[in-house]
């Protein structure tokens, strides 16, 4: 299997399984001297681990990061990175493989199954191998990495749907993300949401979600045309996660039933000297380079495909049967997508800095 790296100067490759004995990531093309320690990547894990709610698997993984190479003491003694490849690890302590043994030869509909057999001719049938979201651990902590390599740059991430269920925009509050299970900027929101998944959960079902990402001080001049454009890698980036089926920039498809007056992003100049746009419809993206506002984007995830309830499928044989999955699942993957997503819009950010400072010799 190859294609389990991503980005260009700044360039991640994870590897493991669901149910092996460990999962990780390799950094490379980190610049040398930033201080970098496991604890500046273990609070990103700790927003993504398993089992801190109701509301998604209760698989018990303490996700904890391992830096097993590229990074040393510096003279002033802080362990810095030395510019050479940052292995990460994470070991798996909770698999149960038991769980799945009465659909291994079973196609779960909506699942990677289908197409991972056909492809290879067999697959891990113990949480999926590589198709489970358990690899998305890895990504995150490449993201935290990829946080320190631009200066100032902030990403923060929500939750604004669940199923039928739409935030207010009007009640954003970045401090309340904290104060719920959901990652959820809107109080009244999160407690709709909760009664929801209340009643997904309790009938073995699962439901969709649509995750925004905002991303605070990405300089401007970031991308290239016309094939290195920095919102067609932030796709790409965020259409690698499980489960995602669609992405948007800015106003995204609402900008299809706006007019180009309400469309277009007026400029001015601030008293300070400098040029400001009264709108951000672009999603701080225009041509494909970054115009130095924020950086917007959002994904939408499907329902999580291992339920309860029965579906009809097909085995490895060829037969028709049915298959319903006992495991531990997330109810809504939306609520743990939140730091994946996160991390992958660093993970881009951090290369196209590094590709725009290689260029232009600007930061």
């Amino acid at each position: 299997m190859s294609h389990n790296s991503f980005g260009h100067l700044f360039r991640i490759t994870t590897w493991g399984e669901s149910h092996g004995p460990a999962i990780g990531c390799v950094v490379d093309g980190c610049p040398p001297g930033i201080p970098l320690t496991e604890a500046d990547i273990q609070g990103y894990l700790d927003k993504r681990k398993p089992g801190q709610s109701k509301y998604t698997t209760q698989r018990k993984e303490p996700d904890t990061v391992e830096i097993l190479s590229g990074v040393f003491e510096s003279e002033g003694g802080e362990q810095v990175t030395t510019g050479t490849p940052i292995a990460l690890e994470i070991k798996n302590q909770d698999a149960r493989s038991k769980d799945y043994g009465d659909i291994k030869d079973k196609f779960r509909p909506g699942h990677a199954d289908y197409t991972y057999f056909l492809k290879y001719g067999l697959r891990d049938w113990r949480g999926s191998g590589r198709a489970s979201a358990r690899e998305t651990a890895a990504r995150v902590a490449g993201g935290a990495v990829a946080r320190k390599v631009v200066p100032g740059l902030r990403v923060r991430g929500a939750l604004v749907q669940v199923g039928p269920y739409e935030i207010d925009r009007g009640n954003w509050d970045w401090d309340e993300i904290d104060n719920n299970p959901f990652f959820c900027p809107d109080a009244k929101a999160a407690r709709v949401w909760a009664d929801f998944l209340d009643e997904v959960r309790k009938k073995g079902s699962s439901t969709g979600a649509v995750i925004e990402v905002v991303a605070d001080g990405v300089p401007a001049g970031l991308g290239a045309p016309v094939y290195g454009k920095l919102d067609q890698d932030i796709c790409s980036g965020l259409m690698s996660i499980n489960a995602a089926k669609g992405v948007e920039i800015g106003a995204g498809f609402a900008s299809a039933a706006l007019s180009g007056e309400e469309n277009a992003d007026e400029m001015r100049m601030h008293p300070n000297g400098t040029p400001e746009f009264l709108s951000n419809n672009a999603g701080g993206i225009l041509g494909g380079i970054s115009t130095g506002q924020p950086v917007v984007a959002r994904f939408a995830v499907k329902p999580t495909s291992s339920i309860l309830t029965a579906r009809r499928t097909i085995d490895t044989a060829g037969g028709d049967t049915e298959v319903s999955t006992k495991g531990r699942h997330d109810p809504c993957v939306g609520i743990r997508a939140v730091p994946i997503g996160e991390a992958m819009v660093a993970i881009v950010l951090a290369d196209h800095y590094l590709r725009h400072r290689g260029q232009t010799g600007q930061d």
